[in-house]
């Protein structure tokens, strides 16, 4: 399997290595997905209407992007993750299948599209996401933050979560997300310390788990979340110990779901983990007091996010009540 190509209209159709930085990398041998890892191809006609909404409003999606395994069923059901600022990051993250490369100037009028597309979709909660943009000032702070108010001008009553980027070396640039009061704050950790200089190389586990505990500090109400892969090679015991950073940053709600290798150039998969085991890890996460926790081979950080913010929203309630 060679690696993806992208074909980049907005420069005259050109063509260029979806991940330049994996050209030379020796191939990664794809494994065989178990069964309890296989889905449909999609075909369920509210697939297409969603497709050709984000084509339509000329919008990027990590479902697209990031080649998730639910897209068919998600949009079949109109839930659609956007990415903005563009489908280019300045990371290059063994994990990942975004292109990487020298991002293209912000969309200025992009926020505005976001909002009217959720309004079409009439979503009640909408995940938004991005890029790594360490060419900004800001980090694309200040672009998140008008995404967010765009959406609540339209929609009002859409609850909104965030997936943002590490922010590292972004004076200020959290306090601006914070700011502009997302119901959601989510940053994935994405896997165990030990892991970081080969899988996520760009980033800092500890900067992750301040942003996270940042988030509390300036505004307790707003949700804080966070999402493993798991499958990388990580231990029983290291994850354990990441649950227990991400509780005493307060983080409410945490995410787990099988790494699944995107192409030969990609990291390789350690080894599937088993539904039973991923029940477990789900049962331990409870023990240590998050909120709300999804664990199975297909979750994803936005995967039924509008039916767990509900939940979320529920525990935090019956909690403060006592009854938890």
């Amino acid at each position: 399997m060679s690696t993806r190509v992208l074909i980049d209209h907005r420069k005259g159709g050109a063509s260029k290595t979806r991940h330049p930085e994996k050209a030379h990398r020796p191939d990664n041998p794809i494994a065989r997905k178990p069964e309890w890892i296989r889905v449909k191809a999609p075909s369920h006609p509210v697939y297409h209407e969603t497709r050709k909404l984000m084509r339509d409003n000329r919008l990027v999606t990590v479902c697209e992007e990031a080649a998730c395994p639910n897209i068919g069923e998600c949009w079949s059901q109109r839930h659609a993750t956007m990415m903005i600022m563009g489908e280019i990051c300045t990371r290059a993250c063994s994990f990942c299948n975004v292109t990487t490369g020298l991002p293209n100037a912000l969309d200025a009028d992009e926020p505005e599209r976001v909002a009217e597309a959720v309004a079409k979709l009439g979503l009640r909660h909408v995940v938004i996401t991005s890029v790594d943009r360490d060419d900004l000032v800001d980090g694309g702070a200040r672009h998140f933050a008008r995404v967010i108010q765009a959406i609540r001008a339209i929609s009002p009553e859409t609850t909104i979560e965030i997936l943002t980027p590490d922010f590292l070396r972004k004076n200020n640039a959290l306090e601006v997300v914070v700011e502009a009061k997302p119901d959601v704050f989510n940053h994935n950790l994405e896997t165990v310390p030990r892991l970081y200089p080969t899988i996520r190389p760009g980033a800092r586990y500890y900067q992750s788990l301040r942003l996270l505990d940042r988030v509390k500090q300036l505004d307790p109400s707003i949700f804080t979340k966070s999402g493993l892969m798991l499958g990388l090679g990580e231990e029983k015991m290291e994850l354990a110990q990441v649950m227990d950073d991400l509780r005493i940053a307060d983080v409410d709600f945490i995410t787990m779901g099988q790494y699944l290798q995107p192409t030969v150039k990609h990291a390789a998969v350690a080894r599937f983990v088993t539904p039973a085991e991923f029940e477990e890890y789900g049962t331990m996460a409870r023990v240590k007091g998050f909120l709300q926790v999804s664990s199975s081979p297909l979750t994803r950080s936005s995967y039924h996010a509008d039916a767990d913010f509900a939940e979320l929203r529920a525990s935090r309630a019956a909690r403060l009540k006592g009854t938890v």
